[in-house]
């Protein structure tokens, strides 16, 4: 962990519950989560049996299995929704596309919002001497591209596009267009092209972003092309920790 986080973020009880604290609000994702730490010598993982049933979490996986390989998008909000996923109108789950098996109640999927193949929604970091714990929103017809990983405490804005095998881990603003590791805005709400992007930078997750309303290498639009929890966890420091 960096000594930025250590020095800043909410402790258990605070993040994405309120919590009416004093000072500043930290906007980050880092500001939203919910940390629990640990005690002894051993890393927080080895410890979440005390964060988790393990009986919920064998229900989870089966769940989570369900909603990654079920070949009908309906059977896949079904399950979504039993594990407590709160799904939207309309919402499209891509083929392995995979919600934490750990909190998946901290997920919500707008209405007619996509996430594509082998995409990974994040709501649990398991670090050192703590694990956190924050929600992610995908919004309102919002788009999340294959192999894409959004980690906890992110939200995709309504109408966002997040570029194949992007790594997000701030905030989409509602119509832009997302990519790289880390992502970054390559295409503004208002369709302007940012940095380096308006021309060729040898980059194909950030190169191959379309213009317009086209998909951003998503996988799948419709419901006749369908589209665990370990993450990787790299924030931009660098830092891992997400399993």
């Amino acid at each position: 962990m960096s000594d930025a986080d250590d020095a800043e973020g909410p402790t258990e009880g605070a993040g994405t519950d309120g919590g009416a604290g004093d000072g500043p609000v930290d906007d980050r994702r880092h500001g939203r989560l919910v940390r629990h730490p640990t005690e002894g010598p051993l890393n927080s993982l080895q410890h979440w049996t005390e964060a988790k049933s393990p009986l919920r979490v064998m229900l989870n996986y089966v769940l989570v299995w369900i909603a990654r390989i079920a070949p009908s998008l309906r059977v896949k909000n079904r399950a979504l929704r039993t594990l407590g996923v709160t799904v939207g109108e309309g919402v499209s789950w891509g083929l392995e596309a995979t919600p934490d098996v750990f909190w998946p109640e901290l997920i919500t999927l707008e209405d007619h919002c996509i996430v594509g193949y082998d995409a990974v929604l994040l709501c649990h970091e398991f670090l050192q001497e703590e694990y956190r714990t924050g929600e992610v929103v995908i919004g309102e017809r919002a788009m999340i591209g294959a192999k894409a990983v959004v980690l906890p405490g992110v939200t995709v804005g309504a109408g966002a596009q997040v570029a194949a095998s992007s790594l997000v881990t701030e905030d989409v603003p509602p119509g832009a267009t997302v990519a790289g590791v880390p992502a970054e805005v390559v295409r503004g709400t208002d369709g302007s092209v940012e940095g380096a992007v308006a021309g060729r930078t040898g980059n194909a997750a950030v190169d191959d972003v379309p213009s317009g309303d086209e998909d951003p290498q998503v996988g799948e639009r419709t419901a006749s092309s369908e589209p665990g929890t370990a993450g990787d966890g790299y924030d931009r420091d660098g830092r891992g920790g997400d399993v």
